[in-house]
Formats: C-alpha cells, sequence, structure tokens
C-alpha cells in the first residue's frame, strides 16, 4: 500500500519543554498562591481526566483551597512560555505536508494543546489536528487514532504514527493498524511493537530516511 499520510504525537515528540515538568508546575502553583503538588500526583489526576477543555477538573482534584481555573492557567502559561521545538522540526513538517497528508493526535486538555501550537506557530501546519481532550478518552483507545484516520481520509495502513510513548503511541498505534515509529529521547525504553526507532536529537534526518524506505517498498 502507498504511504498516505504521516501523523505526529507533540509533546515529547515535535516539541519539548526547556524545564523539567516539576519545575513548571512549581512556578504554576506559586503563582496561583496553592500548596505545592507534586509531579507524579498531577500525573495520577491528568490521567483520569483526559477528556477536558482545560487542565482546572485536574487541578480541582488536587488543591483544596485556591481556584483551580488560576492553578490551570497559570501552569499552561507556564508550559507553553518553556516549549521549543525540536531541531528541524518546523522544516520537517513542511516538507512531509508537500509529500503526504498530515496530522496531529495529542493527549491533553484542548485549550492548553491549542496554545502549544499557538506558540510554535504550526496551526496551519497539519490537515488534521485531533485533541483527546474533545474525546471520550485519550490514548491508546483506538478511537482516538480512528478520528485523525477519518478527517484525514486515509487507511490505516498507508499511515505512519510518530510519537515517544510506548503504550499511548506506539502500541495504541499498532492496535489500530498503523506503522508506528518511536521517537527515542531519555522517558522511555523501546517499545518492541514499533516498526522503527528514531533518535530525538536527529528526528529529521532519521524519519526522512525511514519514509523514503517505506515509500519505495513495492
Amino acid at each position: 500500500m502507498t504511504l498516505a499520510a504521516v501523523v505526529f504525537d507533540l509533546d515529547y515528540t515535535l516539541a519539548v519543554p526547556d524545564r523539567d515538568r516539576q519545575t513548571l508546575l512549581d512556578e504554576a502553583t506559586d503563582a496561583a498562591g496553592v500548596r505545592a503538588i507534586d509531579r507524579a500526583e498531577y500525573l495520577d489526576a491528568h490521567g483520569a481526566d483526559l477528556a477536558s477543555e482545560t487542565r482546572a477538573p485536574i487541578f480541582d482534584a488536587l488543591v483544596d483551597e485556591g481556584d483551580p481555573d488560576t492553578v490551570a492557567s497559570a501552569y499552561r502559561r507556564a508550559v507553553e512560555e518553556a516549549l521549543v521545538p525540536v531541531e528541524g522540526a518546523a522544516d520537517l513538517l513542511l516538507d512531509l505536508r508537500r509529500r503526504f497528508r498530515l496530522g496531529l493526535l495529542t493527549d491533553g486538555p484542548v485549550r492548553a494543546q491549542q496554545g502549544k501550537l499557538a506558540r510554535l506557530g504550526w496551526e496551519e501546519y497539519f490537515d488534521s489536528v485531533v485533541i483527546t481532550g474533545s474525546l471520550p478518552a485519550g490514548k491508546p483507545d483506538p478511537r482516538t487514532f480512528e478520528a485523525v484516520l477519518s478527517e484525514l481520509g486515509v487507511a490505516p495502513g498507508a499511515t505512519v504514527f510518530v510519537g515517544d510513548h510506548p503504550e499511548a503511541d506506539i502500541r495504541g498505534a499498532k492496535e489500530a493498524g498503523m506503522v508506528a515509529v518511536q521517537v527515542m529521547g531519555d522517558r522511555f525504553e523501546r517499545a518492541p511493537e514499533a516498526d522503527a526507532y528514531v533518535d530525538r536529537d536527529d528526528l529529521t534526518t532519521q524519519l526522512q530516511q525511514f519514509l523514503c524506505h517505506q515509500t519505495r517498498l513495492p
């Protein structure tokens, strides 16, 4: 089958924060005047509430005093200000969109992920942007992958998914019938299901080589 589309994860695949997430969380809670929240606490609450417009429901479950909307806004600003693109990512996207349908499938609240795209200036780069905050569940739920495939109008087998998370990205994409490429940084081990692995520090070169090979297959 001819390769028709490439779909990306966003966080830690195409862009990374220039400060660790615990630091950003501390900045937000300090700014909002609420108690410090451990990153593990936040991740537990975040995982239980992937479908939402903002992070306010997450912080509502974590803080007894203070306004969850204020904390959510402070954290969103901290994350957006810290976000930097992976080297070469913008040029990679611009090149790929000339040859393939281009999609983004990202977990998180809608407003937060839209803010990241605006910060990066990438709103117009994708033919489809699916943010799981607008869906009943997040990755690896098959409905998330079905949503982006439907919007792109492509078959799973003709689509490469690029992400870093072994379960949410790689297993989810493979179970949806897609080709899966894992971006390797310093967060996760290799997912055995992946069709290929690329280093985040050399994302452009290695992914282009993989895609070139795919398009040459009979």
